[in-house]
């Protein structure tokens, strides 16, 4: 990247301590500028001595960034941006807008560095989630006894909404403390648990969580099944522990869930990274809204839900990494259409418990390998004043990488 490209666009982190706590590298490309682009209250940071254009966000701001950017080609254009900006923050949405050989980033301490400074918390050991554009349900997936959380706030209002949280999710005790315009004049701290919270706060901070005591909820595949709301369909615990590792995600992979049921396969794929996406797909409207209520409820409300049936729902879908199908598998074309979707290397695992369904996958098995499991699963339960085996019926598991 040269610094003298005439279509470069540098972007410059800055925190509430507005223009005299950036560095020089900062003062003066921004002083030097055509046009800086910026939220209203970041060009407010900005002296007389700034003469370039300033030009505020619109909203959304997504979809207007290539018309911004190419009504001011040829200046020298500065993007304003809250904190690092390659952290939660504008610097990375630009460069996958246009590529690093365009922007150029001169970071500033994030908004979580300043959190985690003032708290006394080792920032490598803590959870951060960014509520600014997301559901305030994302923050389940980081709660468990005695882990500590930042959360970016979107507005006022998130501290409430993350209080609110806590306290449904059986961490009441929790400690928040909400840190407002860190690095500023008017740098300020509030504390209280979540279930006694009713401050009113800055619209320009970051919430910092400690759990304390709690419902602990493991990250590995096999939630109980009474973490999950259901009519009945869904893949039970044992079977989905199994059933997920065969399809084996890491992270920024892609998954389809076709036949949700009650999600459990799409949900734990997302809760074992951040990163991790997934879409089921589910012809029962009824059953579509249990998903949706229990991804909310294990902190991955970005699970995106589709009402239809395969093979047709399948058409326009972005190319998976892996493929699980649960239910749907005899309708016609399915298998077929499933396998063909999935990208080179791609994962596909079906779970079969009737005999038809059965067949189909053997068949499937023959022809193109992979590997079969038969899996049988028995609980303990009472029987009288004794404890007998109760038996679920067996599932057969067939994976297979393309």
């Amino acid at each position: 990247m040269r610094a003298d490209n005439p279509d470069l666009v540098t972007v410059v982190g800055i925190g509430a301590g507005g223009w005299s706590d950036l560095g020089r590298t900062g003062q003066s490309t921004l002083a030097g500028a055509q046009v800086v682009l910026g939220s209203a209250r970041q060009l407010e940071l900005l002296p007389e001595s700034v003469t370039a254009s300033l030009v505020p966000w619109p909203s959304p701001l997504l979809p207007a960034l290539p018309g911004l950017l190419a009504a001011h080609e040829g200046k020298r254009i500065c993007v304003l941006a809250s904190g690092d900006p390659m952290f939660h923050g504008i610097g990375a949405t630009l460069v996958r807008l246009t590529g690093i050989d365009r922007i150029r980033v001169i970071p500033h301490p994030s908004s979580a560095s300043l959190a985690a400074a003032r708290m006394g918390w080792p920032l490598a050991a803590v959870d951060v989630v960014s509520l600014v554009t997301g559901p305030v349900d994302a923050v389940r997936r980081y709660l468990n006894p005695g882990r500590r959380v930042l959360v970016l706030s979107r507005d006022a209002s998130t501290p409430a909404a993350v209080a609110s949280v806590l306290t449904s999710a059986g961490y009441g005790s929790a400690r928040i403390t909400v840190l407002s315009q860190l690095g500023g004049a008017d740098e300020a701290l509030v504390s209280a648990t979540a279930a006694d919270w009713s401050l009113v706060c800055d619209p320009l901070n970051v919430i910092a969580v400690e759990c304390g005591d709690g419902p602990r909820l493991s990250l590995v595949p096999g939630l109980p099944d009474s973490a999950y709301e259901t009519d009945g369909q869904l893949t039970k615990r044992e079977v989905r522990a199994v059933t997920m590792a065969a399809l084996a995600p890491v992270p920024g992979e892609f998954l389809w869930d076709v036949g949700g049921g009650s999600g459990s396969i799409g949900i734990e794929w997302m809760r074992s990274h951040p990163s991790c996406r997934a879409v089921t797909l589910e012809s029962s409207p009824a059953r579509c809204a249990t998903i949706r209520t229990n991804a909310a409820m294990l902190g991955v409300p970005g699970l995106e839900v589709i009402e239809g049936r395969a093979p047709s729902v399948l058409a326009g879908l972005p190319t998976p990494d892996a493929v699980f199908i649960g239910g749907g598998l005899t309708a016609e074309g399915v298998l077929d259409a499933c396998l063909s979707s999935l990208r080179p290397g791609g994962r596909l695992v079906a779970n079969a418990v009737t005999v038809e369904s059965e067949a189909l996958i053997a068949a499937a098995y023959a022809r193109l390998g992979g590997s079969l499991t038969r899996l049988t699963v028995s609980r303990g339960s009472p029987v009288g004043g004794f404890t007998g085996w109760r038996t679920m019926m067996p599932v057969t598991i067939w994976s297979v990488t393309t």
